[in-house]
């Protein structure tokens, strides 16, 4: 199968812009991160002024206590609520970028097919067997990339279940020490 100089330019305009498109898909997670980056650093200041100015005017070593306990809970809190908010920036960027792989790989897939077909019905006679060799090797490599592309969603699914029970398990600690600590 041979192309024309006009599907070939063709081919190349469309991956540069799939390229540029993931790219932008890219840089816009990069935003969303440094956004929350920016939001937490200059959020961080103004508590650490404020415990601060707590401090300095606490009165016994009782009152410290408390002071630190009171503060304990929220930073556990904040710090699961920032690696959330980090895992869904990833997670939908990785998701956009994955949605759009896939529709390549499809697109290759039907072009391929495509080629495949065009390949048998000018085969020459007697090539019967050679052809039916190149159709199963393609439905062959699309199984697989189907066997793998399934494995990784369900890889990707038991990792989220695992972040969202680390992340719930470590906040429930963070609050029974802190209740712990009150009580004392």
């Amino acid at each position: 199968m041979s192309f024309t100089p006009d599907q070939l330019m063709a081919a190349q305009k469309a991956n540069v812009e799939t390229l540029f498109g993931l790219t932008n898909k890219a840089f816009e997670g990069v935003e969303k991160l440094v956004e929350l980056n920016l939001q937490v650093a200059k959020t961080a200041m103004n508590e650490a002024a404020e415990a601060t100015k707590a401090a300095m005017s606490v009165k016994d070593a009782q009152e410290l206590l408390a002071l630190q306990a009171s503060l304990l809970q929220p930073s556990a809190e904040k710090a699961a609520a920032y690696s959330r908010h980090v895992y869904d920036i990833l997670a939908a960027t990785n998701a956009e970028l994955s949605s759009a792989a896939e529709s390549q790989v499809a697109d290759a897939q039907k072009k391929m097919l495509a080629a495949v077909d065009t390949a048998v019905k000018n085969a020459p006679a007697g090539t019967e067997n050679a052809v039916a060799l190149v159709k199963s090797a393609v439905a062959a490599a699309n199984n697989a990339y189907e066997s793998v592309h399934k494995a990784a969603k369900q890889a990707a699914e038991v990792a989220e279940s695992n972040f969202q029970t680390m992340t719930t398990t470590a906040v429930k600690a963070t609050q029974t020490a802190a209740k712990g600590k009150r009580a004392a």
